[in-house]
Formats: C-alpha cells, structure tokens, sequence
C-alpha cells in the first residue's frame, strides 16, 4: 500500500537533512511503528507524507501510494486525499479541536467540507461514528466543548474524525503520549479495534518502545535521522543490532527483575 525509498527531508536553514534515506514499507491492514526520542525525525516521515511540510523544504526520494507518487501531487490534490484517502490522529486531540466551538458544530463542518450533505444528515453520521468509538452519549458529546470532556474522550473524538470516511491509511502521531497510564492503554486497543473494523493501515509514531512492540506488525527505531534497528517487534527486542536500541530497551521499567515490553 505504501512503499517509501531513500526518503531525505532538510528544513530550511538547517545545516544537516532531518531525515536521511529512509525506507518503509506498509502492507494493507498493517500497522508499522516508528520509534525514536524528539528530533529524530520521525514525526517529518508523517508530514511529508501527508504533504505538511514547509514550502522551501528540500525532498528527495519516492512515496509510492497505491500506485501514485504522493510528492508529485498538487497542493489541491493533496488538499482533496487528506481525511479521505488518509487520515492524521494528533498527539493531543484537545489542543487540536477549537476551544470556542462545540464537538457537534466543528464535526459537522469537517464532514460538509468533504461531503455535500445537509447539517441533520451530517450530525447522524457524527454521531454514529462517535457511537463507533465507543463514546455512547454521542449527542452529549456534540453538546459538549473540548475543555469538557475527558482527554480520553477527546482522544477518541480525533479517531472518529480521522475514521469518518474510511480512508485506507491511518497516521498516528504520538496519540498516546498526552494521556494517562490507564487511558493509553485504552486509546491503544481503541486504535487495534479500528484496524480490525475498518481494515486500515496505520503508520504510528511515538517514543514508547513498549507500546509500539505490542501494536506493530513492524518496528522501525530512528536516531537522528536514520534508522538504526528494523524488523518484527520480536526481532528488535531479542536481537537489537544498534547501541541506541539497546539503550531504548533498557529505558523501559522492570517489575521485579523483569522488563515487560
């Protein structure tokens, strides 16, 4: 489905790319997450992507999309695959829904925005895909305003936008990192649960090697820039070939004697 080579990103001013010959391959259904500390690059592999990357950034090598190559697209061509063909969840859905403004009113506008459908018919289909999400007093909930609801909650309003018009690739930028211990695992299996009932693939990010291990097909850990360690979460745990692998391991917390990744 999504097939990325020797991928390299330099943002303008910067004396060295961001990201350095980067190659990933993402297979129908799959989930691959990326791992790494801030600044090594992994959040650029998802604006670039999803074509959010600065004017004057230099680009080299290929995004292939189904077929298609995404960095040869128009602004308006990526304007139109955004929220349909792929989807962004963000690392702190609270921060990302207007404040002012209530759930019901921004989700009915985002759907109007793709769809040419009446406010009513717009607000069923919110509130159904809220219901989708688990969160049952969907019609409280677009009532509601962002700063009233849970970041949990919020959280999953997110899902349920980026799910709205099942788009066939599901980015994920640290969507847990905002919340609690409790509440991550839940957004977690929320994020399994919409694989399985949507058969999306997701390229998630986050600096959580455990978590990444039990969510992904394939495990990719970054360092400034490059990837040092790939393969299955079970080859990357048992057989690390990177000393910053190593390192990332031995981060994770043990329970009496035992890491539990």
């Amino acid at each position: 489905m999504l097939k990325i080579e020797q991928l390299s990103v330099q943002y303008q001013g910067n004396p060295q790319p961001t990201l350095h010959d980067f190659n990933l391959s993402i297979d129908k259904g799959g989930i691959v997450c990326i791992v790494g500390e801030s600044g090594s690059g992994k959040s650029t592999v998802l604006k670039t992507i999803i074509g959010a990357l600065p004017k004057k950034t230099q680009i080299s090598g290929m995004i292939q999309f189904e077929e298609m190559s995404l960095l040869q697209q128009s602004v308006s061509e990526w304007q139109k695959m955004r929220g349909t063909v792929f989807s962004m969840i963000f690392q702190d859905s609270t921060a990302a829904l207007n404040p002012i403004r209530k759930i019901g009113k921004q989700y009915e506008e985002y759907i109007r925005q793709h769809e040419s459908v009446s406010s009513e018919d717009a607000r069923k289909q919110a509130e159904a895909m809220l219901k989708k999400m688990q969160l049952r007093d969907a019609r409280s909930i677009m009532d509601s305003y962002p700063h009233q609801l849970s970041g949990g909650m919020c959280q999953r309003i997110g899902i349920a936008l980026a799910m709205t018009f099942n788009p066939r690739l599901l980015l994920a930028d640290e969507p847990t990192s905002a919340l609690d211990v409790v509440t991550q695992e839940q957004i977690v299996e929320q994020l399994l649960q919409v694989r399985e009932q949507f058969s999306v693939s997701v390229l998630l990010v986050t600096h959580n090697v455990a978590m990444a291990a039990h969510m992904a097909d394939r495990l990719i850990v970054m360092e400034n820039g490059k990837i040092v360690d790939q393969g299955s979460p079970l080859e990357v745990i048992t057989q690390p070939k990177s000393a910053y692998t190593k390192k990332l391991l031995a981060s994770v917390p043990e329970l009496k004697g035992a890491a539990y990744v």
